[in-house]
């Protein structure tokens, strides 16, 4: 999809230094990956402890030995 965008000159060229990646269209791509990347990270993190499992010691040693 092609989109015109008004992009900070200074900070596309700090991540281009950093990274290594001289494209534009390459490290907005890149960028966008790990926004999301990070995005699910924080809502995989949010859901810890909210899930309610039925698990005892003795159905652990269970699976763990079917594995």
């Amino acid at each position: 999809m092609r989109t015109t965008i008004d992009i900070n000159e200074d900070l596309l060229r700090e991540a281009g230094r950093l990274t290594s990646i001289k494209m534009k269209r390459k490290l907005v791509d890149t960028a966008l990956q790990e926004l999301v990347r990070q995005a699910r990270l924080r809502r995989l993190a949010g859901m810890l402890g909210s899930t309610r499992l039925n698990l005892t010691q003795r159905s652990l040693r269970r699976m763990r030995s079917d594995g």
